[in-house]
């Protein structure tokens, strides 16, 4: 493989040439490791190994789809391995081995849309409602129930008929319990699976049957595991269960990118991998071929700040570009409106739209932002979400105010049941019939047959009374929006549903609202109102590809821009208002190390004033101090008197942050203990609310979840310390 191919530095070279056994390569971010993925699956081509003996595992079909141009520009061959996320790979395992669990090679793959539909079918049978159970907490109690208790539940699910399932459901009495397994009816009964189930069975197929683990584990020669720090312990346990044979596997991450702990993730199976795989070699990925020396220094001093981490610093390639730049503006509005200047300048300059983005920790925050790039005709695209004024919970919201004003047909369908009035389809049919024959809208058609049988078990007649007796004349649009949301239900629906999320969409509605009125004066009426807005969201659409690009910076992860926009720097939005310990604490500062690491040429950190809608004031970010006020060019600064209020605070709510101290010895994450019956073994996870230690002991199979009060003895530094550079 020629350097004039692909040039790759010294550290790269190492990490493709070292094809045999455990290689563990911690990454930087910008540092290649994609492009060190590909060549090192086309090196392994080069020596002669078939591409289907090669498993690469990726977290996005994104990224696998990335994975797979890359190799076939390097290979010159149709043929990539398999490369594929975790689901994926288990997904096409079951397809091959799904008989060994009775089930069918076509079975059904569930999403969380079709999770709701079966648990709305569980709740109709058995009388519940949502006070008894949110949906969201329902999904999380199955995944929790699942993988706490795998092997019975997988027992149960493999071994039982969907009548026996069906006798389990019925004689079941908790809540708990009726929904479990109402679920586990309706999912045998139509063959779902759904994602933990994916990996559930693998594991179960292979343990059980040691002959189909072999042939699998026989296949793969070579794996290699893009994101290490981002893998569960499931995922984990699949790894391990298919390098068996070979025992060739190569991992890559970084662990000041660990962002998705929350979602099961657990960066010690990063940090202690040469433990658990004796004779691991380690090689360093540092130089950063993405951004400026500028950008860098800002990453650089923010995530040094963290403790729980592997001390390295990344080395900028890129030549030096300009300084980064900061602002401490009045207002989100003026917060935006500086972005979009700076965009706009960006532009003149001969910087792309598609090349520019602006982040942020939550989709709520972006109003202000698009407000302004509409105003200034800048086409924009918000990722993995939608723009503002066309998520559900804000055009129900301004459907419900449009019916005081208009009573039509569209905005009476969408609100009629949202939230649910027992009006259902049939209902609906008939109206629109009788409507049809009697030349009436919807709305006409139900007031006349308000007090009729047909309505009798409906909620129909409040609808009408808040579309009826509703003042909305010469009265502020913020109260209009304030009683229509209380009086509805709907606010109160998705309280009980946990949206949070809706939630504060709707809160930054009222603000918008508000706004609006503070901006036009006595003069301001709902009608006009609701005219702004649907200039807003029924704007023309642009065809082109060339638009700037608003996410969360979850969702920016793998990406890079030229120009990068991190607003909302404030204490209460990022870091969020529900970080309530050290460790949630690094990993809101390994989001906005991840955020800022994204930009390439120019990057610019932004907060505002104003009012959270706690109803706090709001304050600079402690991750702007992080970085160091001396190293960004401000414009306009924080003044003096309100950095001083800030740092006050940051420094009471860090005082109030709870850590992981559960023991005498002052037992961390990643600690050597020993135990006086189960030996020597690694500290993996502390829970100081629940007081429980989880540690892998060299003694047994599988990790102990102990009682903090367990008496174990520390006998060795934090696991980091074996990997420094």
């Amino acid at each position: 493989m020629s350097s004039e191919e692909y040039f790759l530095n010294e550290h790269q070279v190492q990490a493709v040439e070292t094809t045999e056994g455990y290689v563990r390569v911690v990454a930087g971010a910008g540092s290649g490791k994609t492009r060190t993925l590909a060549m090192r699956f086309a090196y392994l081509c080069e020596m002669g190994i078939l591409p289907e003996n090669i498993l690469s595992i990726t977290f996005t079909n994104k990224a696998a789809g990335e994975m797979r141009t890359r190799i076939r520009s390097l290979v010159r061959d149709e043929e990539t391995g398999t490369i594929s996320t975790f689901h994926s790979l288990c997904s096409m395992i079951l397809r091959e081995e799904s008989h060994i669990v009775n089930y069918p090679k076509s079975f059904v793959v569930l999403d969380n849309s079709d999770i709701d539909d079966i648990l709305r079918q569980v709740y109709e049978e058995n009388g519940l409602t949502l006070r008894d159970m949110t949906f969201s907490k329902a999904r999380d109690m199955i995944e929790i129930q699942k993988i706490k208790n795998h092997p019975e539940y997988v027992q149960e699910l493999v071994d039982l008929s969907p009548e026996q399932l069906a006798k389990k459901y019925a004689q079941s009495s908790e809540v708990d319990d009726i929904i479990f397994y109402g679920y586990l009816c309706f999912q045998k009964k139509n063959f779902g699976l759904d994602y933990n189930d994916l990996i559930l069975l693998t594991l179960k197929i292979f343990k059980e049957n040691p002959q189909t683990a072999e042939k699998w584990q026989d296949r793969f020669e070579y794996i290699m595991v893009d994101e290490f720090q981002d893998i569960d312990p499931l995922q984990y346990e699949l790894v391990e269960t298919l390098v068996q044979v070979h025992h060739n596997l190569f991992i890559v991450g970084d662990p000041d990118q660990t962002i998705y702990t929350w979602r099961g993730a657990n960066v010690r199976f990063l940090l202690d991998f040469d433990r658990r795989f004796p004779g691991t070699q380690t090689i360093f990925l540092n130089e950063n071929y993405r951004s400026t020396p500028q950008i860098l220094n800002c990453a650089n001093e923010l995530i040094s700040k963290n403790k729980n981490r592997i001390e390295k610093y990344l080395i900028p390639v890129c030549e030096s570009g300009d300084a980064v730049r900061a602002g401490h503006f009045e207002s989100p509005e003026k917060e935006g409106g500086a972005i979009t200047a700076r965009i706009h300048e960006l532009s003149e300059q001969g910087f792309r739209y598609k090349d520019m983005a602006v982040l942020y920790r939550a989709h709520y925050l972006s109003r202000p932002v698009e407000d302004a790039l509409i105003e200034a005709q800048i086409p924009y695209t918000i990722c993995s979400g939608v723009p503002f004024f066309s998520r559900e919970e804000i055009k129900t919201a301004l459907a419900y105010c449009r019916m005081l004003l208009y009573k039509n047909d569209l905005d009476f369908l969408r609100t009629i049941n949202m939230p649910a009035r027992n009006i259902g389809k049939g209902r609906i049919q008939f109206l629109k019939e009788y409507a049809e024959e009697h030349s009436l809208t919807l709305y006409q058609a139900l007031i006349e047959n308000l007090h009729t049988p047909r309505f009798e078990s409906t909620q129909a007649e409040s609808y009408v009374e808040l579309v009826e007796h509703t003042a909305w004349q010469a009265r502020l649009i913020t109260r209009v929006l304030d009683e229509v949301l209380l009086k509805s239900g709907y606010e109160k629906e998705l309280r009980l549903k946990g949206a949070q999320d809706r939630l504060d969409n709707l809160a930054e509605l009222k603000q918008a609202a508000a706004e609006y009125e503070l901006s036009w004066g006595e003069d301001t009426t709902l009608d006009q109102w609701l005219t702004h807005t649907a200039l807003f969201s029924a704007g023309d659409q642009s065809t082109a590809a060339d638009r700037v690009r608003l996410m969360t910076v979850h969702n920016a992860k793998g990406l890079e821009f030229d120009a990068v926009f991190l607003m909302g720097l404030n204490e209460g939005i990022f870091p969020s208002r529900q970080t309530k310990t050290i460790q949630a604490m690094e990993e809101e500062r390994r989001l906005a190390f991840v955020g800022v690491t994204r930009a390439k040429k120019e990057l610019y950190l932004s907060e505002a004033a104003g009012l959270l809608h706690s109803g706090s004031m709001r304050m600079p970010s402690r991750f702007l101090f992080d970085i160091g006020l001396d190293n960004v060019l401000w414009e306009p600064p924080i003044p003096k008197n309100l950095q001083e209020a800030a740092g006050r605070m940051i420094k009471m709510k860090s005082a109030s942050l709870k850590g992981h101290q559960l023991a005498e010895d002052d037992l961390q994450a990643g600690d050597l203990v020993e135990h006086a019956i189960f030996g020597r073994g690694v500290i993996l996870d502390l829970d100081a609310a629940a007081g429980k230690i989880t540690v892998q002991f060299d003694s047994l199979q599988t990790k102990r979840v102990l009682s903090a009060k367990a008496r174990l003895k520390k006998i060795g530094s934090d696991a980091i310390s074996s990997i420094q550079h």
